[in-house]
């Protein structure tokens, strides 16, 4: 177990702070089928964990044989609390904040990514993966459920946004399992769920990607328009031509919809 097994020392317990929107995961079935849904056949060897806590996820992945388990985590007193419950564990426990983290400094190869993820930055957490997709495989993660459902969102409802169209642009998104607060401490006011992204096996989108965000999210940004006057700060109507995509709301677009619309886009601007 490379040195890993955890301390027999007494120690006490990691305060939740608000702030840092912490609710620690203490049902360890939950925690094992987290777990088990990475699948580092897809040829990764590395794993970084957000926000361990008190270490629910980390017992399991840092004694898995098939990658190597990093641990990143902002808070001081997690850190000092799972230096002291996995002593060998060295500099593969990281007190830093992933949102800054540089991921060459990781791994030049694959990655994958698990957690617990702070309610309270889901959304950024979830950008800082689309902006290191050339290396991140996969992401297992348990999100508010709002959160999970909005990333799984087919178009036609309410859920889908900016964050499903982004996601699903670059990851195939399966919804696993819904999470009740029971299971946490503090328990959350709402229900969470886990997700999986797996990384599209196309390296790029085919159209013009900054181009393609712009207009994801100047479709969204007024989403009860239609596209002719929601795009008019993108491209002025009378170059819009006749494609019917304008007459539509953002939301009846999926998202190779969107891809042609970009292209269609970039050659009259």
């Amino acid at each position: 177990m490379l040195g890993l097994q955890q301390s027999n020392t007494s120690m006490s317990s990691v305060r939740a702070k608000k702030h840092l929107g912490q609710h620690f995961l203490t049902d360890k079935h939950t925690a094992a089928r987290i777990v088990a849904a990475l699948r580092p056949q897809l040829g990764y060897d590395t794993v970084l964990e957000v926000g361990p806590g008190m270490g629910i996820l980390s017992d399991q992945l840092l004694n898995e044989k098939d990658y190597r388990t990093f641990l990143v985590d902002i808070d001081g007193e997690s850190i000092r609390f799972l230096h002291d419950r996995y002593p060998g564990i060295g500099d593969r426990l990281i007190h830093g904040d992933f949102l800054a983290m540089d991921f060459n400094t990781l791994v030049r190869g694959k990655l994958a990514i698990i957690g617990n993820f702070p309610y309270n930055i889901s959304s950024q957490i979830l950008f800082k993966v689309l902006e290191e997709r050339h290396c991140v495989v996969e992401v297992v993660g348990m999100f508010q459920k709002e959160v999970a459902e909005r990333c799984a969102a087919q178009p036609g409802g309410k859920e889908y946004g900016i964050l499903s169209v982004l996601v699903q642009a670059y990851y195939d998104v399966e919804y696993l399992f819904t999470v009740k607060a029971g299971a946490f401490l503090p328990p959350p006011k709402v229900l969470s769920g886990v997700i999986r992204l797996t990384r599209k096996p196309e390296a790029v989108l085919g159209c013009d990607e900054k181009l393609f965000w712009r207009i994801v999210k100047a479709a969204f940004n007024q989403r009860r328009k239609t596209l002719r006057n929601a795009l008019s700060g993108v491209i002025p109507k009378d170059k819009m031509g006749e494609n019917s995509f304008y007459d539509l709301r953002a939301e009846r677009l999926a998202v190779i919809d969107f891809i042609t619309l970009t292209n269609d886009i970039a050659q009259r601007i």
